[in-house]
């Protein structure tokens, strides 16, 4: 039986990104979407500058907007395991950047007990570079590899003013990813402050 302290393996996919992008992560299964939106930052190399939402069904759940009464769902009042339970689903979509339109497909492989003294989240595997924010989408990305790649293309100079030319689509910083989860894993992990009783 599934239970709430159980952990998730995820394998999350990024769509139509060549070289493919892609990280295997393992987080609790009762982590809020707004979390796991963070850890999801941090695994894919995001930087949290644009608007995101999780898809299962036909449920988004994100950040509300007062002023969009039809938006998303709170993202903050909802869990993984909430919305696996409530939708059925054994695959999550997660938007980023509704102008360039990442889209990443996060599937469940498989749910187990915790490991003792692991924290989580954590990264198991991952596999190409993150592309650079505001690039245009997969579309954008595509064409930025080629320029950078071809110093006679009309766009080599614009795009390596602006982003490295020694920029490797196949280079993940496992470390830094790593260590990032970590803290993350630590703050999230710690337990509430408690008072002490006054003492007459």
């Amino acid at each position: 039986m599934i239970s709430a302290t159980d952990i998730a393996r995820l394998k999350v996919t990024m769509d139509d990104v060549e070289p493919a992008v892609m990280r295997r992560l393992e987080v609790p299964l009762d982590l809020r979407l707004d979390r796991l939106h963070t850890v999801l930052q941090i695994a894919i190399g995001w930087t949290n500058s644009h608007l995101w939402e999780f898809r299962a069904r036909d449920i988004g759940w994100g950040i509300p907007d007062p002023d969009w009464p039809d938006g998303p769902l709170d993202a903050r009042k909802a869990t993984l395991l909430g919305v696996l339970e409530d939708t059925g689903a054994k695959t999550l979509r997660y938007l980023y950047d509704f102008g360039d339109g990442w889209e990443h497909a996060i599937k469940v492989e498989r749910i187990d007990a915790p490991e003792p003294d692991v924290l989580y989240p954590r990264l198991l595997a991952a596999k190409g570079r993150c592309p650079p924010e505001d690039i245009g989408g997969p579309w954008g990305y595509a064409e930025f590899l080629e320029a950078i790649a071809d110093p006679e293309h009309d766009r080599y100079e614009e795009l390596t003013e602006w982003y490295p030319e020694d920029f490797d689509p196949t280079l993940v910083e496992t470390d830094w990813i790593e260590k990032e989860l970590t803290k993350l894993a630590k703050r999230w992990s710690r337990k509430p402050a408690t008072r002490k009783k006054k003492t007459t």
